[in-house]
Protein backbone atom coordinates (compact mmCIF):
# COMPACT_ATOMS: atom_id res chain seq x y z
CA UNK A 1 0.00 0.00 0.00
CA UNK A 2 2.97 2.45 0.63
CA UNK A 3 4.27 1.76 -2.97
CA UNK A 4 0.70 2.32 -4.64
CA UNK A 5 0.91 5.82 -1.67
CA UNK A 6 4.15 6.84 -3.78
CA UNK A 7 2.79 5.75 -7.73
CA UNK A 8 -0.61 8.26 -6.44
CA UNK A 9 1.92 10.73 -5.72
CA UNK A 10 3.38 10.91 -8.89
CA UNK A 11 0.75 10.58 -10.66
CA UNK A 12 -0.88 13.50 -9.62
CA UNK A 13 2.09 15.58 -9.46
CA UNK A 14 2.08 14.84 -13.07
CA UNK A 15 -1.15 15.25 -14.02
CA UNK A 16 -1.05 18.81 -12.08
CA UNK A 17 2.02 19.70 -13.83
CA UNK A 18 0.89 18.48 -17.21
CA UNK A 19 -2.64 20.41 -16.95
CA UNK A 20 -0.28 23.74 -15.73
CA UNK A 21 1.91 23.07 -19.18
CA UNK A 22 -0.92 22.55 -21.38
CA UNK A 23 -3.52 25.92 -20.42
CA UNK A 24 -0.42 28.21 -18.93
CA UNK A 25 0.04 30.15 -21.78
CA UNK A 26 -3.46 30.38 -22.19
CA UNK A 27 -4.03 31.84 -18.96
CA UNK A 28 -4.42 35.72 -18.23
CA UNK A 29 -1.71 37.38 -16.18
CA UNK A 30 -3.77 37.86 -13.14
CA UNK A 31 -6.02 35.11 -12.05
CA UNK A 32 -8.49 34.08 -9.46
CA UNK A 33 -6.91 32.09 -6.36
CA UNK A 34 -9.84 32.87 -3.74
CA UNK A 35 -14.07 32.72 -4.08
CA UNK A 36 -16.60 33.54 -1.16
CA UNK A 37 -19.21 30.99 -0.29
CA UNK A 38 -21.48 32.53 -3.14
CA UNK A 39 -18.98 31.73 -5.43
CA UNK A 40 -17.93 34.60 -6.52
CA UNK A 41 -13.64 35.95 -6.97
CA UNK A 42 -12.77 38.09 -4.26
CA UNK A 43 -9.03 37.73 -4.70
CA UNK A 44 -6.63 37.51 -7.63
CA UNK A 45 -3.10 37.27 -8.25
CA UNK A 46 -0.46 35.99 -10.75
CA UNK A 47 -1.28 33.02 -12.85
CA UNK A 48 2.29 30.93 -11.56
CA UNK A 49 0.50 30.43 -8.34
CA UNK A 50 -1.59 27.52 -10.27
CA UNK A 51 1.81 25.63 -9.18
CA UNK A 52 1.10 25.55 -5.75
CA UNK A 53 -1.52 22.68 -5.04
CA UNK A 54 1.90 21.00 -6.93
CA UNK A 55 3.93 21.98 -4.14
CA UNK A 56 1.70 21.10 -1.88
CA UNK A 57 1.48 17.66 -3.05
CA UNK A 58 4.95 17.14 -2.93
CA UNK A 59 5.00 18.54 0.30
CA UNK A 60 2.46 16.44 1.65
CA UNK A 61 3.67 13.20 0.20
CA UNK A 62 6.83 13.66 1.95
CA UNK A 63 4.89 14.40 5.28
CA UNK A 64 2.98 11.46 4.88
CA UNK A 65 5.79 8.72 4.42
CA UNK A 66 7.68 10.67 7.35
CA UNK A 67 5.12 10.70 10.18
CA UNK A 68 4.78 7.33 10.58
CA UNK A 69 8.05 6.96 11.90
CA UNK A 70 7.86 10.42 14.12
CA UNK A 71 5.01 8.32 16.01
CA UNK A 72 5.29 7.44 19.93
CA UNK A 73 5.52 3.58 20.11
CA UNK A 74 1.69 3.76 21.60
CA UNK A 75 0.05 5.45 18.92
CA UNK A 76 2.13 4.16 16.01
CA UNK A 77 0.21 3.66 12.97
CA UNK A 78 1.20 0.38 11.84
CA UNK A 79 -1.71 -0.97 13.71
CA UNK A 80 -3.86 0.54 10.79
CA UNK A 81 -1.22 0.91 8.09
CA UNK A 82 -3.45 0.71 4.94
CA UNK A 83 -6.01 2.89 6.55
CA UNK A 84 -3.05 5.43 6.38
CA UNK A 85 -1.91 4.92 2.86
CA UNK A 86 -5.38 4.67 1.67
CA UNK A 87 -6.13 8.42 3.23
CA UNK A 88 -3.08 9.81 2.41
CA UNK A 89 -4.00 8.56 -1.60
CA UNK A 90 -7.52 10.39 -1.32
CA UNK A 91 -6.15 13.82 0.59
CA UNK A 92 -3.91 13.83 -2.70
CA UNK A 93 -6.11 13.28 -5.01
CA UNK A 94 -8.29 16.02 -3.70
CA UNK A 95 -5.47 18.44 -4.15
CA UNK A 96 -4.85 17.38 -7.70
CA UNK A 97 -8.24 17.69 -8.47
CA UNK A 98 -8.80 20.87 -6.62
CA UNK A 99 -5.59 22.12 -9.23
CA UNK A 100 -7.91 20.65 -11.75
CA UNK A 101 -10.69 23.31 -10.71
CA UNK A 102 -8.32 25.82 -10.07
CA UNK A 103 -6.88 25.97 -13.68
CA UNK A 104 -10.17 25.32 -15.55
CA UNK A 105 -11.71 28.55 -13.58
CA UNK A 106 -9.10 30.66 -14.47
CA UNK A 107 -9.09 29.57 -17.99
CA UNK A 108 -12.90 29.73 -18.01
CA UNK A 109 -14.16 32.77 -15.71
CA UNK A 110 -17.43 31.75 -15.54
CA UNK A 111 -17.03 28.00 -14.28
CA UNK A 112 -19.53 27.24 -11.22
CA UNK A 113 -15.93 26.78 -8.64
CA UNK A 114 -17.96 26.72 -5.58
CA UNK A 115 -19.53 23.68 -6.70
CA UNK A 116 -17.03 21.86 -7.97
CA UNK A 117 -14.83 21.78 -5.32
CA UNK A 118 -17.91 21.36 -2.54
CA UNK A 119 -18.95 18.25 -4.95
CA UNK A 120 -15.15 16.96 -4.66
CA UNK A 121 -15.14 17.53 -0.89
CA UNK A 122 -18.09 16.03 -0.53
CA UNK A 123 -16.60 13.01 -2.39
CA UNK A 124 -13.80 13.14 -0.15
CA UNK A 125 -15.21 12.89 2.75
CA UNK A 126 -17.77 9.44 1.35
CA UNK A 127 -14.16 7.79 0.80
CA UNK A 128 -12.26 8.88 4.09
CA UNK A 129 -15.60 8.10 6.41
CA UNK A 130 -15.51 4.66 5.05
CA UNK A 131 -11.90 3.81 6.99
CA UNK A 132 -13.17 6.41 9.63
CA UNK A 133 -13.40 3.75 11.94
CA UNK A 134 -10.69 1.56 11.11
CA UNK A 135 -8.01 4.32 12.55
CA UNK A 136 -6.32 3.58 15.89
CA UNK A 137 -5.75 6.41 18.14
CA UNK A 138 -2.85 8.55 16.92
CA UNK A 139 -1.60 12.01 16.68
CA UNK A 140 -2.06 12.69 13.19
CA UNK A 141 -5.28 11.35 11.07
CA UNK A 142 -8.57 11.16 12.72
CA UNK A 143 -11.00 13.07 15.12
CA UNK A 144 -8.08 13.87 17.34
CA UNK A 145 -9.48 15.41 20.46
CA UNK A 146 -8.35 15.22 24.25
CA UNK A 147 -11.38 13.08 24.81
CA UNK A 148 -10.30 10.24 21.87
CA UNK A 149 -6.82 10.72 22.93
CA UNK A 150 -7.61 9.98 25.86
CA UNK A 151 -9.25 6.87 25.85
CA UNK A 152 -9.78 4.37 23.83
CA UNK A 153 -13.28 3.65 23.95
CA UNK A 154 -13.82 7.37 23.58
CA UNK A 155 -11.79 7.32 20.16
CA UNK A 156 -13.55 3.93 18.65
CA UNK A 157 -16.67 5.02 19.59
CA UNK A 158 -16.29 8.96 18.13
CA UNK A 159 -14.83 6.99 14.75
CA UNK A 160 -17.74 4.85 14.27
CA UNK A 161 -19.87 7.56 14.49
CA UNK A 162 -17.57 10.08 12.49
CA UNK A 163 -17.49 7.51 9.86
CA UNK A 164 -21.21 7.46 9.13
CA UNK A 165 -21.94 11.30 9.81
CA UNK A 166 -18.94 11.87 6.86
CA UNK A 167 -20.61 9.46 4.85
CA UNK A 168 -23.98 10.88 4.94
CA UNK A 169 -23.14 14.37 4.73
CA UNK A 170 -20.56 13.52 1.52
CA UNK A 171 -23.57 12.08 -0.03
CA UNK A 172 -25.93 14.97 1.02
CA UNK A 173 -24.26 17.71 0.09
CA UNK A 174 -23.38 15.61 -3.59
CA UNK A 175 -27.11 15.91 -4.04
CA UNK A 176 -27.28 19.06 -2.99
CA UNK A 177 -24.23 19.99 -5.70
CA UNK A 178 -26.37 17.68 -8.48
CA UNK A 179 -29.51 19.39 -7.66
CA UNK A 180 -28.79 22.53 -8.24
CA UNK A 181 -29.59 24.06 -5.04
CA UNK A 182 -26.95 26.72 -3.00
CA UNK A 183 -23.58 25.61 -2.43
CA UNK A 184 -23.67 26.89 1.40
CA UNK A 185 -26.53 24.09 2.18
CA UNK A 186 -23.90 21.67 0.74
CA UNK A 187 -21.08 23.04 2.92
CA UNK A 188 -22.97 23.10 6.23
CA UNK A 189 -23.76 19.73 5.64
CA UNK A 190 -20.04 19.16 5.74
CA UNK A 191 -19.41 21.22 8.63
CA UNK A 192 -21.66 19.37 10.13
CA UNK A 193 -20.58 16.34 9.11
CA UNK A 194 -17.20 17.06 11.26
CA UNK A 195 -18.30 18.87 13.95
CA UNK A 196 -21.15 16.13 15.37
CA UNK A 197 -18.24 13.32 16.13
CA UNK A 198 -15.93 16.43 18.07
CA UNK A 199 -19.20 16.75 20.29
CA UNK A 200 -19.96 13.54 20.44
CA UNK A 201 -16.10 12.33 22.07
CA UNK A 202 -16.53 15.30 24.78
CA UNK A 203 -20.52 13.92 25.60
CA UNK A 204 -19.56 10.63 25.72
CA UNK A 205 -16.15 10.85 27.54
CA UNK A 206 -18.12 13.01 30.31
CA UNK A 207 -20.51 10.24 30.03
CA UNK A 208 -18.16 7.43 31.15
CA UNK A 209 -16.64 9.72 33.56
CA UNK A 210 -19.74 9.70 36.18
CA UNK A 211 -20.22 6.65 35.53
CA UNK A 212 -16.98 5.34 36.55
CA UNK A 213 -16.23 3.08 33.36
CA UNK A 214 -13.24 4.99 31.73
CA UNK A 215 -10.03 3.05 30.82
CA UNK A 216 -6.93 4.50 29.74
Amino acid sequence: MKRRFIVVCLAALLLGLGMVAVFYAELPARIPIHWNGSGQVDRWGERHLVLLPSAFVLGLAALWLALPKLSPRRFAVESFEDTWWFSGMAVVCLLAYLQCVHLWAAREPGFAVDRAIVGGLGLFFVLTGNVMGKLRRNFWLGVRTPWTLANERVWYATHRLAGKTMVVGGLLSLAVVLAGLPSPAAVALLVGAALVPVAFSLVYYKRLERAGTLEA
